[in-house]
């Protein structure tokens, strides 16, 4: 790890993990070659597809990051208040930094650790942040969230610990695998540990299909650019126009799920390997699970946190939820 404390700026620190993303190739071909075949949705992460991402959250019909905006902006204070003061705040996938600069007036915490594998943009959203608020201390950790020596220096930040998880991005996890993201925080940040997660809410299936079915096709170029970034980075030889996006709601799975369709049987090349891919075969690239609010809640609970408080929208379509383990 190599640390560097920013000239003129004694309250920024910066850390980086030299850590090559060499097990991306692996996963990729391991999900290629899987029936049904499947991609992970941290590829969708690119620069291209942060800007691509940024500007589906601008259009009408992708509500959650509007909706999330808005109840941490009107609720900045209750938010802060429930939390109460000494917060040391830990933000895994802290990318631009936009919603937690909602929160830090009112909440004025101790400290706040930024984690994310993207270090360029890390590195400089921590100094504009820096400069913004001198009066924080600000670590930016360049590395993954599981990285046992990226939760090692967690443990060590002084204060209670509270983690910052915006943008419903739990929903991307599998329910099972969202309750074991939990209990993982719970050990990890002990019995003071408390969380404000963002939660989109079930709601009308028309809303969710056109939410993820954009009428500018910001989610479709979003979803393709996958295979662009693959063709960039593995070598691999997709053809764009062979492929086409497909996202729908299951409501019996409370989940959108997200698909790349193709038009036609073919053979692709990806890192020197074969992958053969059926006409109409579908390569999944991510579900975004909906929640009730008492279904989360009483994961929440299962997973070591008894309590809970939320705040939403006027149509409970969104909710940000402060889980406490302890009092």
């Amino acid at each position: 790890m190599t640390s560097i404390v920013a000239a003129g700026r004694p309250n920024l620190k910066l850390q980086a993990l030299v850590q090559a993303h060499a097990g991306i190739r692996d996963e990729v071909l391991e999900g290629l070659s899987a029936t049904p075949k499947r991609l992970p949705p941290k590829l969708f992460y690119d620069a291209n597809g942060a800007r691509l991402f940024q500007a589906l959250c601008a259009t009408r019909a992708y509500y959650p990051t509007r909706l999330e905006t808005q109840i941490l902006a009107r609720h900045a204070d209750g938010i802060a208040a429930a939390i109460g003061p000494g917060a040391v705040v830990i933000e895994p996938g802290a990318g631009e930094m936009r919603k937690i600069r909602l929160l830090l007036p009112a909440l004025r915490p101790r400290a706040y650790l930024a984690i994310d594998v993207s270090q360029c943009q890390l590195f400089d959203e921590a100094e504009r942040l820096a400069r913004e608020c001198p009066w924080l201390e600000v670590t930016a950790l360049a590395g993954d969230f599981q990285d046992a020596r990226v939760r090692a220096r967690i443990g060590d930040a002084p204060g209670r610990p509270l983690l910052f998880f915006p943008g419903s991005t739990l929903g991307n996890f599998e329910p099972a695998q969202a309750a074991d993201f939990l209990r993982d925080v719970r050990d990890l940040l002990g019995a003071q540990a408390r969380c404000v997660i963002g939660i989109d809410l079930v709601k009308p299936p028309a809303a969710l299909e056109l939410a993820y079915n954009d009428p500018e096709g910001i989610t479709a170029r979003f979803n393709l650019n996958m295979l662009v970034r693959l063709n960039r980075e593995l070598d691999a030889d997709f053809d764009l126009d062979s492929f086409s996006h497909r996202a729908f709601y299951d409501p019996a799975l409370q989940r959108v799920e997200m698909h790349l369709v193709s038009a036609r049987a073919q053979t692709v090349r990806v890192a020197g390997a074969a992958i053969r891919i059926a006409a109409g075969e579908t390569i999944h690239t991510e579900n975004s699970c909906k929640y009730r609010p008492e279904q989360f809640e009483a994961m929440a609970r299962a997973a070591g946190f008894p309590r809970s408080t939320r705040w939403s929208d006027e149509r409970d379509w969104f909710g940000v939820f402060l889980l406490r383990a302890a009092g």
